[in-house]
Formats: structure tokens, C-alpha cells, sequence
């Protein structure tokens, strides 16, 4: 097993000041190279539609890169971004729009995380039952994680609010945050309507919504088959990719860095795993984006579920050092 390192033994408090400086300049330039990829793929998109053998792959990489966009949210729900926690907080508003994720929620949702990371009854991120490979499938592919959020934007502006981790007090701020949204994607639909416009279908929901399983790739790889305790170096993993990937997840893939050490932005987290783990010969657990996905149809191939593995050990890893456990018996 992975040996447990306390936060305290991974680096020194002045490296870790240097480290969780903001940087507003490398924050314009993340986010600006992103909405700017978005508008170039954006812009060719709109001119060669109908011609499929442009348009198809000009479709992928258009959604691929609205759904990272989330990567975004989350470094502004930390107020990582920029040295200004307005503008952290207006522009995260802004994406957690276009995603329909909203901001608040997602926010609270993901402090709830944080705090008790792979804790089945606290972490807000395991507000599921255990996977089985079809329910699995089905969160990957994107039917299930959409239908999640449209569901949970309705039910909040309905006033009903059944999260556990959202505490009586923050209950107004999600309802009100919702209806905000579901009033702003009405408008949308009523303009669309008026103007017999396409547009917001072609150019944004529908890239969105069919090329989710990019951004899911990040999304089950961060935690999924490893221990459910509290020790950040054995329950969160790391993803092994290459530059460009790291950008549009705007270097998430350093993720066991970032748990540790949250308030250290996006574009130090590199510099922050070197530090806590290379340089001392240490690593967190760790894969690619493919061999996870592999690993995870092999442990959940003939009729086994996240619920026949143990809870206190790796059972998804390509690294021996680590000893994952062996599969469980098929089910009858």
C-alpha cells in the first residue's frame, strides 16, 4: 500500500506561501487561450455546417472544450484564478451557466467533498449509490449526469432541497440561484424561438451534451477504486497525459497535488507535485486517461459492482507498488 504522508511532512510552509501566490496574469492567460479556443472552434463550426467531414470533427472539439470549462469553474470556486474573489466569482457564475452546473451549488457540493473526500456519508461527490457497470456506463456516456442536473435545477426551483450537505441557511441562496437560470434558459429558448435561430443548439447544448465523455473521463478517474479513508495520498489519484490535455483541464490531472493543498491555483499545481512528490521520490497513485477506463470494465465485467470490492484498499491501478486487490468472484 501507498505509504500515508500527513500534509504537514509533504513541503515547507514558505514553499507552500510561494506556491499559493495568484498570479493575475497567468490566470487571464488560462482563461483567455481557453475562450479563445472556443471561439475559433466555435466560429469555423458555425461556417462548415453541413459539410459533415469538417463539421464532425470541428463538433468534437468544440463540445470537448465547452465541457472543460469546468475545469474553470472549479479553480474559481476556489478563488484560485485571480488575486480578486469578485472576479473569481462572477466569471465561475458566467460558467457554471453555460454548464448548467450552477456556481453556488456546485460550490457547496464541492467543499462538502474536500472536506470528507471519499467519506460515503459526507462527501457530496458520492451522493450515489455504488456503480454497476450499466449505471456506470450510463454516467460516462452522459444520459445519467444530465439528467441529474436538469432534474436538480428544476427541483430547486421548486423549492425542494434534499442534499445533505447543503445546510439550512444556504438552502435560499441554491433555490434562488436556480431560478435565476431556469428564468435565463427560458429567455434563451423564448429569443431562439422569436428569431428562428439554431444557433445556441448548434454552437453550444448539443456540442455540450454529445461530447461529455470527454470531460467524464477526468471526472471518474479522480477517486473511483481507491481507498475510502482520509489520507489525500491514497485516495485521490493522479492522471498520467500529455501538455494539451493538461491545459484544457486546466492541470486538474495533478489532482492528488490539489487535494492536499486546494488553495494553490491551477498553474502552480505542476510545480506543487514536483515538490511534494518527485523531488522526493514519492507518488501518488496514478494512471491514464484509457487504462482507468479499462481497469474499470475489467472490475465491473461479469456482474461485479463498486460494492463487491473492500473499502479500505486500491482496487483499480496499473502500478504493482501500489497493490491493488484482486477482483472478487463473478457473480452467479
Amino acid at each position: 500500500m501507498q505509504e500515508a504522508f500527513g500534509r504537514r511532512d509533504l513541503i515547507e510552509p514558505a514553499k507552500l506561501k510561494e506556491l499559493a501566490q495568484r498570479d493575475d496574469a497567468r490566470g487571464w492567460f488560462q482563461l483567455g487561450s481557453h475562450l479563445g479556443a472556443i471561439a475559433a472552434t466555435g466560429t469555423a463550426l458555425w461556417f462548415a455546417w453541413g459539410n459533415a467531414w469538417a463539421a464532425v470533427p470541428l463538433f468534437m472539439v468544440h463540445g470537448i472544450l465547452i465541457n472543460f470549462l469546468y475545469a474553470g469553474q472549479h479553480e474559481l470556486s476556489h478563488s484560485t484564478v485571480f488575486s480578486s474573489r469578485r472576479l473569481n466569482e462572477v466569471v465561475g457564475r458566467i460558467f457554471g451557466f453555460i454548464l448548467l452546473y450552477p456556481r453556488d451549488f456546485d460550490q457547496i457540493q464541492h467543499f462538502a467533498h474536500h472536506r470528507y473526500t471519499q467519506d460515503w456519508e459526507k462527501d457530496g461527490e458520492l451522493a450515489r449509490p455504488p456503480y454497476t457497470f450499466t449505471s456506470y456506463a450510463l454516467w460516462v456516456l452522459g444520459p445519467t449526469y444530465w439528467y441529474s442536473r436538469v432534474r436538480r435545477i428544476l427541483r430547486f426551483s421548486a423549492g425542494i432541497v434534499t442534499e445533505p450537505y447543503i445546510l439550512p441557511n444556504e438552502r435560499p441562496k441554491v433555490i434562488r440561484e436556480a431560478r435565476l437560470h431556469l428564468a435565463g434558459y427560458a429567455l434563451i429558448a423564448a429569443l431562439s424561438v422569436w428569431a428562428g435561430s439554431w444557433i445556441a443548439v448548434q454552437l453550444w447544448l448539443a456540442p455540450m451534451v454529445v461530447m461529455k465523455f470527454v470531460h467524464q473521463l477526468q471526472n471518474t478517474i479522480e477517486h473511483l477504486g481507491l481507498p475510502h479513508n482520509d489520507v489525500i495520498t491514497q485516495n485521490t489519484r493522479s492522471t498520467r497525459t500529455n501538455a494539451l490535455m493538461r491545459w484544457a483541464c486546466w492541470n486538474m490531472q495533478y489532482h492528488t497535488a490539489h487535494h492536499a493543498f486546494p488553495s494553490v491555483p491551477c498553474y502552480n499545481l505542476s510545480k506543487l507535485h514536483r515538490t511534494i512528490f518527485t523531488d522526493h521520490g514519492r507518488k501518488p497513485p496514478q494512471m491514464t486517461y484509457l487504462g482507468f477506463q479499462a481497469a474499470v470494465l475489467r472490475a465491473f465485467g461479469r456482474g461485479r459492482t463498486e460494492a463487491d470490492y473492500p473499502q479500505d484498499r486500491i482496487w483499480i491501478s496499473d502500478d504493482t507498488d501500489l497493490e491493488p486487490v484482486a477482483p472478487p468472484p463473478a457473480r452467479a
